[in-house]
């Protein structure tokens, strides 16, 4: 299996397979308990179909829209991965320059691989920064000085890690950052010379904007589970947000929002753009998808926030689904992650494309032009 037989995601996620050793692979396959939010996140947009309009042909599709401010060319974006040169040395640079490629936004987490100076020099697209707040608040203030200096374009505050979810794949495999050799994940390891021979040979890997401050991740081998669980404030709530809302001071937006009364608060402290998002069903297993709350929220809120339906996107027509649903755009984690870790820059690039050609081809055949267009009267539930 070579880059040309990938043709959508669950291809990509075959060859990631076979190119990860497999404490890597299933850390970014992997979620909480019995996976079923997971599963569900995908699966909740089959419970929905689309009704198509005919007569409508347009020479021209305009999938573009403007979203947190910025313009971009297609209503779905690369949302923030921990971790991302563990799935291919050149993690988050690869991923910043495909984004770039298809003018779309790009986030990058507070446990990106690749430094925000870095990033942000890098690419002239826009730039999102996921913040997980820390007990040490100097650490804090650090990133949201650094993200101002380097010209980010927004900040998204993510709101349900408070404390980790219980993901049994990595109980099961050892799963660290940095990788901890065991004598069976070596045997992995081994088997996947390609990917070993980048880790050791490469740049030394670290988390450049937490090592600042911590050595967990970076220079002592720890579990996410165990780092979220010691190193993330437990006491964030609404007043901690519009602190750091304020301290950031430009556009702003929480991630993890899945109740109406949630998306409600959201407006009432003026944050610009909420994600809809249950972390990839990695935190609260048995949790809502964020496609079966778009309706319901963007009833309540619409028009007054902007909103992303983050997770289980892996089709054209999920990303139409949901924004006729009420959301403004989508985004995603896996959907790129595999493809980053099959063939780095060029996968996210190919993948990125098949999902642009998926949505101009299906908003042609619902027969609309432009991606406004589409509207609740054209979905219907089984």
């Amino acid at each position: 299996m070579k880059l040309s037989d990938c043709h959508n995601v669950a291809d990509f996620r075959r060859l990631a397979k076979r190119r990860l050793p497999y404490p890597v692979f299933h850390y970014i396959d992997g979620a909480a308990d019995d996976e079923g939010t997971k599963a569900r996140n995908t699966a909740a947009f089959d419970d929905v179909d689309l009704v198509p309009n005919v007569l409508a042909g347009s020479e021209a599709i305009d999938m573009g829209i403007t979203l947190m401010g910025r313009r971009i060319e297609m209503p779905l974006f690369l949302s923030p991965a921990a971790l991302q040169r563990l799935f291919h040395w050149e993690g988050e640079r690869a991923v910043a320059r495909a984004a770039e490629k298809f003018g779309t936004w790009f986030g990058i987490s507070s446990l990106a691989t690749v430094s925000i100076e870095e990033i942000g020099a890098l690419v002239s697209t826009p730039k999102l920064f996921q913040l997980y707040v820390h007990k040490d608040e100097g650490l804090n203030r650090s990133m949201i000085e650094r993200c101002k200096a380097a010209k980010f374009d927004a900040l998204a505050l993510t709101v349900d890690t408070i404390v980790a979810g219980n993901r049994e794949r990595c109980l099961r495999t050892g799963f660290t950052s940095p990788p901890k050799l065991t004598p069976r994940s070596a045997v992995s390891f081994a088997a996947h010379p390609g990917w070993t021979m980048n880790y050791l040979f490469r740049e030394k890997f670290h988390l450049p904007n937490l090592d600042t401050h911590v050595d967990a991740g970076s220079n002592v081998a720890v579990s996410v589970a165990d780092y979220f669980n010691t190193m993330l404030d437990r006491t964030m709530d609404w007043r901690a947000a519009e602190k750091i809302r304020d301290e950031w001071g430009g556009t702003f937006c929480l991630k993890g929002i899945m109740s109406v009364a949630d998306a409600k608060r959201a407006v009432a402290m003026g944050a610009d753009a909420i994600m809809v998002s249950n972390h990839g069903g990695r935190q609260l297993d048995g949790s809502r998808s964020p496609f079966d709350q778009i309706a319901e929220i963007a009833d309540a809120v619409g028009g007054q926030i902007e909103i992303i339906c983050d997770g289980g996107v892996r089709r054209g027509t999920h990303v139409l689904k949901a924004i006729a649903a009420g959301a403004n755009a989508c985004s995603g984690g896996r959907l790129y992650l595999y493809a980053l870790a099959a063939a780095g820059q060029p996968g996210v690039e190919r993948i990125l494309g098949k999902l642009r050609d998926e949505i101009e081809r299906d908003m042609r055949l619902m027969g609309v032009s432009g991606i406004d267009e589409l509207g609740r009267d054209q979905l219907r539930r089984r």
